[in-house]
């Protein structure tokens, strides 16, 4: 029997290898993005590229609107995208309850689709300043959906998978390069343009800039 796993893919670099790393495993996998009010599509954009190139089953899109409550950079136009290097505390591109909200509706979605396996690109090295990318947070989460859903009470245990969670950008990319990751396709910028093109000063894109820097390949990135 085959098996079945939903992937949360963004359109940007960390998802796009999570994606392929879940289809090497062999799962069957159904692809769900989210338009919630960010400051940009091109993302969504690349969501459905990615999507199409590793054979998702389908790929959803739901539509939020955390905007309608802001508290972040990349849901308020009125709050400023940091440009001056990657910061040690939660940074104001946090999206409050983001992750939360995130994989409750993929947890929803996996009982419907008879999945018990969901995949999130989160990383607590580069983003540790982001309180729902950690261990802790994931474990929790996963206690939730074995207590919270009908699958979880009748016998069925959920596995929220994070094989990215202990590594450095430059690894990420790595391993997304022998899965024939084209990375030319994500969009990891937090103000990227309407063709998609980064900024290059945001945090992500410094982030992502280090690590195609760290390992002497080319970056693919197009910038505005």
């Amino acid at each position: 029997m085959s098996k079945k796993a939903i992937v949360l893919v963004s359109g940007g670099l960390d998802s796009a290898t999570v994606l392929a790393i879940a289809k090497a495993e062999g799962y069957e996998c159904y692809a769900l993005s989210f338009d919630y009010g960010q400051r940009h599509n091109a993302e969504l954009q690349a969501a459905a590229q990615i999507a199409s190139r590793f054979g998702a089953v389908e790929h959803k899109v739901i539509r939020l609107n955390l905007d309608s409550i802001g508290g972040s950079a990349l849901t308020d136009s009125n709050i400023a995208v940091p440009v001056d290097g990657v910061s040690d505390s939660i940074p104001v591109t946090y999206v409050p309850a983001r992750n939360t909200v995130f994989l409750s509706l993929a947890l929803g979605w996996a009982e419907v689709v008879g999945a018990l396996d969901i995949f999130i690109g989160v990383n607590a090295v580069d983003y540790s300043g982001y309180p729902d990318c950690r261990p802790a947070f994931i474990s929790a989460f996963q206690q939730l959906a074995n207590v919270a859903t009908k699958a979880g009470v009748t016998g069925s245990q959920f596995q929220i998978h994070t094989p990215l969670i202990d590594l450095h950008k430059h690894e990420i990319i790595a391993r997304g390069l022998e899965l024939s990751v084209d990375y030319g396709l994500t969009v990891s910028c937090y103000q990227a343009n309407a063709q998609g093109e980064a900024c290059g000063v945001c945090d992500a894109c410094r982030l992502r800039a280090a690590g195609f820097n760290a390992l002497t390949v080319t970056d693919p990135t197009r910038y505005a």
